[in-house]
């Protein structure tokens, strides 16, 4: 229950782009058509899945004040948490470049659609965002975090998706031309935003 609880308020609650607004570069950019949406969406999740479990067990068992303790008692003292940022952007990056081949050789398509934003996935501030929330909360085992990882990978794509599908049918609407673009994907972002402020209503 208490696995379910948190991946529930991953998703909607604590979701990455309408409570923190992580991510955004690539949500407003790649948010064209639902296919890339949801290509883009899934690998996000994937990198999460993979990511946050991992740098969990780095920051318990290497960067956190007395970590080292399992090593050796001479080593209780020593406090490598200011290498925090760089190790977990370092297994980001190798995650996402794994990623990166696996979708160049099994669906090209997706991989010329993605462009430049697949690489840029390794500088997605949503995943290291999580990371580093991930060890301010300070999670009692892997299995939370790797909760955490995907219900932070489902929100983002569930925000990516739906605002696809809404940027798709306003190519049928009459927009402003000053709101056209960009200025109207704002607008409906931070109405969604407000919409998902209700689910902070749920008692978990």
């Amino acid at each position: 229950m208490e696995y379910f609880n948190l991946f529930i308020k991953s998703v909607f609650v604590d979701n990455m782009i309408f409570a923190y607004f992580l991510g955004m570069c690539s949500y407003l950019a790649v948010s064209k058509t639902v296919k890339t949406s949801a290509g883009l969406g899934l690998a996000v999740t994937f990198v999460l899945v993979v990511t946050v479990p991992v740098n969990y067990l780095i920051n318990k068992y290497l960067l956190s004040p007395g970590a080292l303790a399992w090593i050796s008692p001479r080593f209780a003292t020593v406090d490598l948490s200011f290498l925090t940022y760089i190790l977990f952007i370092a297994i980001i990056a190798a995650i996402v470049q794994i990623l990166e081949m696996i979708i160049e050789t099994f669906t090209p398509s997706l991989y010329s659609a993605l462009g430049i934003f697949l690489p840029l996935i390794a500088v997605n501030c949503a995943i290291l965002g999580c990371s580093l929330f991930m060890q301010e909360r300070a999670f009692s085992n892997v299995g939370e975090a790797a909760v955490f990882g995907l219900g932070s990978g489902i929100g983002w794509l569930l925000a990516i998706v739906a605002i696809a599908a809404i940027r798709e049918k306003l190519r049928y609407s009459k927009i402003p031309k000053a709101l056209q673009g960009v200025g109207i994907s704002f607008i409906i972002t931070g109405l969604m935003g407000i919409a998902f402020m209700a689910f902070m209503g749920i008692k978990l």
